[in-house]
């Protein structure tokens, strides 16, 4: 499921250059019982599955034997929901230990053997390995020499609380649709001024709340 998204691109140069290093662990290793499973019925009652404490709590241990100050994370939707701010925290963490959440949760104690829960957003997927996969890919970016230009970052849509500029290219014209002119006119100082009045017009359009909450930081 992993080795696809991780063996391409960004990913892939990072991992080829040394800059990023990303281990897979299979909860099912860490089982003591001769079906290895990872799941059970909850206590209770209730439909689905829950995954058991003891594998998943191993795991984690077992990572931790030579990555003691690594930073452990489920993900759930029960958890703080991700943005770039908290991509940038965890991008200067030296490890992170992602735990991937599947069927109806995990048990409730694993939650005393994690540092943070953490969500893409407000909806439910089969398991927490894309949502890891999202994260991975979003924090990598912003290690340094990742990214080839590493001032684009700084442009980037949710950096200022807002979202990014209209971007266009070759050909100017398309189907009667062209280019803005002050875009072509070489004039920095107008291009700079026109982008950022489209970065706050998209904003204030799509996504008012990003404009709110940069209100309240200044504040």
């Amino acid at each position: 499921m992993f080795k696809s998204p991780f063996a391409e691109s960004i990913l892939k140069r990072a991992q080829d250059q040394g800059l990023l290093n990303i281990n897979l662990h299979d909860l099912r290793k860490y089982t003591v019982d001769k079906h290895r499973k990872t799941d059970d019925y909850p206590f209770g009652g209730g439909v689905g599955l829950i995954m058991n404490v003891d594998p998943i709590v191993r795991a984690i241990e077992a990572v931790k034997e030579t990555k003691p100050s690594a930073r452990s994370i489920l993900l759930s939707p029960r958890g703080k929901v991700f943005n770039q701010k908290m991509a940038w925290e965890l991008s200067r963490e030296e490890n992170l230990i992602f735990v991937c959440g599947r069927y109806e949760g995990v048990d409730e104690r694993v939650l005393n053997f994690i540092d943070d829960t953490i969500s893409i957003g407000d909806y439910v997927m089969a398991g927490g390995e894309i949502p890891a996969m999202v994260l991975i890919e979003s924090i990598s970016r912003l290690i340094p020499n990742v990214i080839g230009d590493e001032s684009s970052l700084l442009e980037e849509s949710f950096e200022s609380n807002r979202l990014e500029y209209p971007q266009f290219t070759r050909p100017r014209e398309f189907r009667g649709l062209k280019v803005p002119e002050v875009l072509l006119s070489g004039h920095h100082k107008k291009i700079q001024d026109w982008q950022l009045k489209e970065s706050l017009k998209k904003t204030k359009e799509i996504r008012p709340d990003l404009l709110s909450k940069k209100a309240r930081q200044t504040d």
